[in-house]
């Protein structure tokens, strides 16, 4: 799933092909992923793109719409959360023939949910993949109106996130601190994969209980969240979108590296490997010697295979 330092480095490669140009046509190809009807996707039709913005992992094309079903001028925003199995696939030239409409598809191939053209032929498609599909597309006057948007919680590169407010977060309520990282209630735009690294990065355990942090720890976890989503951010600009995937892959210490050599928190080696706990759906990655002080964590999966 892209994450905020993917999604960043999507809005500004939209961002720099699509502004100040006008939205010639829109075409549904997964009814499934819209998930709004007012207004209609036909809306955008005439349109300049003003701006690519960026909320939490929802991406927010802003086009001034011309007259219709919203005031003159007033703008309308195409908003989208790519999920598990989305993702944004531009081209200079887009295919001419017209997109036929689905009910969204079951299986594992990649299916065109949405095509963007714009006036000078180029455009974007958003696809989806894997069997469950969530890609989910909004049209709307605002993006508070989606819910998920409006309870977004702190943005973890923003000034307003300070060391006090994390202290806040960690103190609210007592649970895993992986945990409190992936809510996007708590803090905007940190999934699975970055969450692992956060922790590596300040030597926690994945299950480290939120309000057993003392300060010093509060600072270092600030820290690391800071130092991790800024490195990657820098790694991911000026990507094309058709890059980003690789890149982000790339630049994984610990998440996705199972059974490898762990790198170290600070760049030496430990010594280790890198160990896993699954999950019905998804994985996490850590290294016992730089976050557990060297005890592997208990993954019930492998125990049942093990008996």
């Amino acid at each position: 799933m892209p994450e905020l330092p993917e999604v960043a480095a999507l809005a500004d490669f939209l961002r720099t092909r699509t502004s100040g140009r006008t939205v010639a046509g829109v075409e549904v190809g997964s009814i499934a992923a819209l998930k709004t009807f007012d207004p209609p996707t036909d809306a955008l039709t005439g349109g300049a793109v003003t701006d690519v913005a960026r909320h939490g992992k929802w991406l927010d094309v802003v086009v001034s719409a011309p007259a219709g079903p919203v005031p003159d001028g007033a703008p309308l925003h195409l908003v989208f959360h790519l999920s598990r199995g989305g993702w944004v696939r531009w081209s200079d030239a887009l295919s001419t023939t017209p997109v036929r409409p689905s009910l969204g598809g079951s299986g594992r191939g990649a299916v065109l949910a949405l095509r963007v053209r714009l006036d000078d032929g180029s455009g974007f498609d958003l696809t989806e993949a894997g069997t469950r599909k969530r890609l989910a597309v909004h049209v709307v006057r605002d993006p508070t109106e989606i819910g998920m948007i409006a309870s977004l919680g702190v943005e973890p590169l923003s000034p307003e996130f300070t060391t006090d407010v994390l202290a806040d977060l960690l103190s609210a309520k007592n649970q895993q601190v992986k945990g409190l990282l992936r809510d996007q209630h708590a803090i905007a735009g940190i999934g699975n994969a970055y969450s692992d690294e956060i922790l590596h990065a300040g030597r926690f355990s994945p299950y480290k209980l939120t309000r057993s942090f003392t300060p010093k720890e509060t600072a270092r976890l600030h820290a690391a969240i800071g130092d991790v989503l800024t490195e990657a951010i820098t790694a991911a600009s000026g990507k094309p979108a058709k890059e980003l995937k690789d890149a982000k892959r790339a630049g994984m210490r610990v998440h996705g590296r199972t059974g490898l050599p762990c790198p170290g928190w600070d760049g030496t080696p430990c010594g280790d490997v890198v160990h896993e706990v699954s999950f019905a759906d998804r994985s996490m990655q850590y290294c016992p010697t730089c976050q557990t002080g060297g005890k592997p964590l208990a993954d019930r999966r492998m125990s049942k295979l093990l008996r």
